[in-house]
């Protein structure tokens, strides 16, 4: 089994260096060490680590917008190893995307575990998003079917029942899924209701 990769933010060397043995001595391979979260987003699509570890006295603004972006558009475990108890500072990280923040000492036999809690509350965190993605999907979806499903029963004057029949005759026949073929009909209601205007002549 492979390493997993880190990428390592840390401004201080001494304090990195210690950071980096434990984490060799728990199977890490620390892929990229650098001093600050700048370019954290562009730094992640280069190497894309398994895991990102942030150890600093405080987190400021600049590297929880940072952390954000990364959560947002490129998800990864995140780590902070910082100094900083103060609650309102805890909850900022955690709404950043921060998946473990520890304050205090860091010692070698506590960073495997740190990361393991880490990466599984990434996962856990992950899946429930998905679902919650998935469940809005469906909500839209099953919208757009209802709203397709009354432009057919007014236009061709049929039931609720027989409307959805033709909708789902239409998406075999097309090989669509039902939600594609009842967005299609809506565009094409829309698009015949469309008021069309001609430019006045000129004069």
């Amino acid at each position: 089994m492979n390493a997993m990769r880190v990428l390592l933010v840390d401004e201080d060397a001494e304090r990195a260096a210690l950071l980096k043995l434990a984490l060799r001595e728990s199977g890490y391979t620390v892929s990229l060490h650098v001093g600050s979260t700048a370019n954290l987003p562009a730094r992640v699509r280069e190497i894309e680590p398994d895991v990102i570890i942030i150890d600093r006295e405080s987190p400021d603004r600049d590297t929880l917008e940072h952390v954000c972006s990364v959560t947002r558009d490129q998800p990864r475990p995140i780590v902070f190893f910082t100094q900083d108890g103060d609650r309102a500072t805890i909850q900022a990280a955690v709404r950043a995307g921060v998946s473990a923040y520890v304050v205090g000492g860091m010692s070698a036999e506590r960073v495997r575990p740190i990361l393991d809690v880490a990466m599984a509350r990434f996962d856990e965190f992950q899946a429930m998003r998905q679902e919650l993605d998935k469940t809005k999907l469906s909500l839209a979806e099953r919208k757009q079917i209802e709203r397709a499903k009354g432009i057919v029963m007014k236009s061709r004057g049929v039931d609720e029942e027989e409307a959805y029949v033709l909708l789902r005759k239409l998406a075999m026949e097309r090989n669509q899924r039902l939600a594609q073929v009842a967005e299609n009909v809506i565009a094409m209601a829309e698009l015949l209701t469309y008021h069309w205007f001609s430019p006045l002549p000129p004069g």
